[in-house]
């Protein structure tokens, strides 16, 4: 896999910026009362780890069609669709019924929330939170009188899951759509950890016309396994390769056709492990050691010698060991015997006494070199002056290496291990990895529907958002915006549950568990003159900061931004914050 590298761009980040002024204009908010409660499906008492708390303990249940402007829907709990399209905020219709799952959700204990995807403008990926996948044709969406939501496949896949991503691409003449799905299994062979692991299915569903018949059929499944929750997996719009940022590896689980190849891996691991021969050295003399079969005696061995070159032979097989040396020997005075224990030993005399070889024959990685104790404490006598038995003996006193107290509580945090790793849909192999130490992830958005979701990371004390290029080698995660000093900020917000920001990155936003919501509008031009009276400076543009407090005593369970304005789900009511005034 190539090492890669993300590479910020310098005129996108403001290395002034001043902060965020706090604001007290009041933002317009409107709420709408919902016919029936969100299907809100709380953690049993098996589902105890972080990794469930991840996955569907803190799960948005508000959905945006980012295909068309200021769409949201939701499942409530009779098991239907529901969706508000908003294009004026003081007339706002009440949420209507798209769709209804044909299964009764409560007769399930173990179900998890129902989950919904928005693969194309007229596709939708849909999971009824019991294992069944639903794969939706809705013509246009979005209070469109060409919407119409018709199921054209619908099969059992195993057990419970939440639909993380899905795309929809037309591959030579043949429509498919693959589609990501996320599990949080138990593990009986996890002892030590939580007891439980993550899989990620990659299901690709294809249209095939038998005998004029249209149907829609599951092409190929492949499963993905780790152990954290990934907090970003997706597939490319062509349905080539996949994107996974999570803080522990993924990798793919072989099925009944790679057996041989991991049979051939195993093998070939197996051969390192045992070598083909161990030596030793004087200033003098090497010796070698290598096994031999039990019914080889001594007139099937020949061993040659040269002064540069040896070779090895076992009755009539093809050379055992056979190359140049490292260095020269006195080949008339080089011996070879076989003892009890079957193993034919070679002495060889140095030409030039002294120098250590550092290998015996010259790229040959087949044998061991054993040291013995004299050579080692030796060695380690003549390393002696560059180790000391005290920490730190004589540092500079004006200079300590490091205050570990001038890092404040927020900028510590578990995931300095993340990666972001893309997968090749074929060879099922990382093709590229990027190490993203402590670049904390934040959240991902869409902004360009046709494209990857991007995602959002800490870089110091901003937040910078990547779009992901998968036909752009070159280019392959593009630094498109930067939230200023955003990385800071929200490390300090201890409740915070949901994350996000305008397609347009107008503002980001941020919603504690209950009521507040927090908006941060990046730099804009001011209509006034203002000046910066400690410089005397006039200061060009201001970023505000705004906060909103909703009239809900229930929890916050979705969140979703969009230009103009932010949607905040709670169990009974859909608020709508506007946040900047359309064009």
């Amino acid at each position: 896999a190539a090492h890669c590298s993300l590479q910020a761009k310098r005129l996108l980040l403001d290395p002034k910026f001043e902060g965020y002024k706090l604001s007290l204009e009041p933002l317009a908010c409107y709420q709408l009362e919902l016919d029936a409660a969100v299907a809100e499906v709380k953690l049993r008492d098996d589902q105890y780890t972080l990794d469930h708390m991840c996955a569907f303990g803190m799960y948005n249940y508000l959905h945006l069609d980012s295909w068309y402007q200021d769409n949201v829907y939701y499942v409530d709990q009779f098991g239907r669709i529901m969706n508000l399209s908003v294009t004026l905020d003081t007339a706002l219709q009440k949420p209507r019924e798209v769709f209804r799952l044909p299964t009764d959700l409560t007769a399930y204990d173990n179900r998890l929330c129902a989950s919904i995807h928005f693969s194309s403008s007229t596709w939708v990926t849909l999971s009824d939170g019991t294992g069944r996948l639903y794969l939706i044709k809705s013509g246009k969406r979005g209070n469109s009188t060409s919407e119409k939501w018709e199921i054209v496949f619908n099969e059992e896949l195993g057990s419970p899951f939440t639909i993380a991503h899905s795309v929809s691409f037309v591959k030579s003449d043949t429509h498919s759509v693959a589609v990501l799905l996320l599990r949080v299994e138990k593990d009986e062979l996890d002892t030590k950890g939580s007891g439980f692991h993550i899989t990620l299915e990659w299901v690709t569903i294809a249209e095939i016309s038998k005998e004029g018949d249209h149907r829609y059929e599951i092409l190929k499944r492949r499963v993905l396994q780790g152990k954290s929750v990934p907090h970003y997996a997706a597939i490319e719009p062509s349905g080539d390769g996949l994107m996974i940022v999570s803080y522990k590896p993924f990798k793919f689980m072989q099925g009944e056709d790679n057996k041989s190849e991991e049979n051939d891996d195993a093998e070939a691991t197996k051969e390192k492990k045992d070598p083909l021969y161990y030596w030793q050295q004087t200033e003098d003399d090497v010796t070698i050691t290598v096994h031999i079969p039990e019914d080889i005696t001594k007139d099937d061995v020949k061993v040659r010698f040269s002064p540069d070159n040896i070779c090895v032979i076992l009755k009539d097989q093809p050379p055992l060991m056979e190359g140049k040396l490292y260095s020269s020997v006195d080949h008339e005075s080089c011996t070879w015997i076989i003892r009890e224990n079957k193993s034919l030993e070679i002495s060889l005399i140095k030409k030039t006494e002294g120098p250590q070889w550092p290998e015996l024959i010259v790229g040959d990685t087949r044998g061991e070199f054993i040291m013995d104790s004299s050579q080692c404490s030796e060695i380690s006598e003549s390393l002696m002056h560059l180790t000391s038995e005290v920490m730190n003996p004589n540092p500079e006193k004006e200079n300590p290496p490091c205050n570990a107290q001038e890092l404040e509580e927020c900028d510590a945090f578990l995931e300095d291990s993340a990666s972001l790793c893309r997968f090749d849909g074929d060879t099922l192999k990382v093709t590229h990895i990027i190490n993203l130490g402590s670049n904390q992830y934040l959240f991902s958005v869409v902004v360009d529907p046709k494209e990857m979701p991007c995602f959002c990371l800490r870089h110091d004390v901003d937040a910078l958002l990547w779009q992901p290029h998968s036909d752009q080698p070159e280019n392959m995660w593009e630094h498109i915006a930067t939230f200023n000093a955003l990385g800071y900020v929200q490390a300090s917000k201890q409740d915070k549950k949901f994350m996000a920001c305008a397609p347009d990155y107008s503002y980001a936003a941020l919603c504690e568990c209950l009521r507040r919501v927090f908006i941060y509008r990046q730099p804009t031009p001011l209509a006034t003159v203002l000046y910066n009276r400690k410089e005397g400076r006039q200061v060009g543009q201001v970023a505000k900061q705004l906060v909103t407090t909703l009239e809900a005593s229930d929890p916050i369970l979705g969140f979703q931004a969009t230009s103009e304005r932010l949607f905040v789900l709670t169990t009974k009511t859909l608020f709508l914050i506007k946040v900047n005034s359309g064009n």
